[in-house]
């Protein structure tokens, strides 16, 4: 019989007032080290966020407030900025620090910015959700991708 555990906290300033909900067939819990994890069919969201992982690891402090995320495997998710840009994309490792609202995407990263119809694709981007920046890295052999839509002005009339 598959078990899925409902796991929510409510979270202090850190990461806003908004419900943060993680459903996962099996959930792991070390109150010494703060370390939860969560495993299969990872889902977690929070007001307009998703993300989805076969495995995510969350580190608390000493108050219980999540500190970091890591989420590994077939990872997607969906984000949106202060700016109300909406992200959307994959990559082989998350981490999100929510501290400072920052999410760190590893390993054949393809996002794409919804609104402007943008698309990074690399192999380590950053993306500031309270500054609206992102940074793109690639590796030796693969280069950062930037892909642009530009209309033709045949296109606009």
């Amino acid at each position: 019989m598959k078990y899925i555990i409902l796991f929510t906290l409510f979270l202090t300033s850190l990461l806003s007032a908004d419900e943060l909900k993680i459903k996962a067939n099996s959930f792991n819990a070390d109150e010494n080290t703060g370390i939860s994890v969560f495993s299969g069919s990872v889902n977690i969201m929070k007001h307009h966020d998703e993300l989805n992982a076969s495995e995510v690891t969350v580190y608390v402090d000493k108050e219980n407030r999540p500190i970091k995320f890591v989420a590994v495997g077939n990872v997607a998710f969906t984000i949106e900025t202060k700016q109300n840009s909406v992200y959307k994309g994959k990559a082989g490792k998350v981490i999100y620090l929510p501290n400072k609202k920052e999410y760190h995407f590893f390993k054949d990263v393809h996002l794409t910015q919804i609104d402007e119809k943008k698309e990074i694709i690399g192999d380590e981007v950053v993306l500031k959700t309270t500054e609206g920046k992102a940074y793109a890295k690639g590796v030796e052999s693969e280069p950062v991708i930037m892909i642009f839509n530009i209309p033709d002005e045949e296109d606009k009339e």
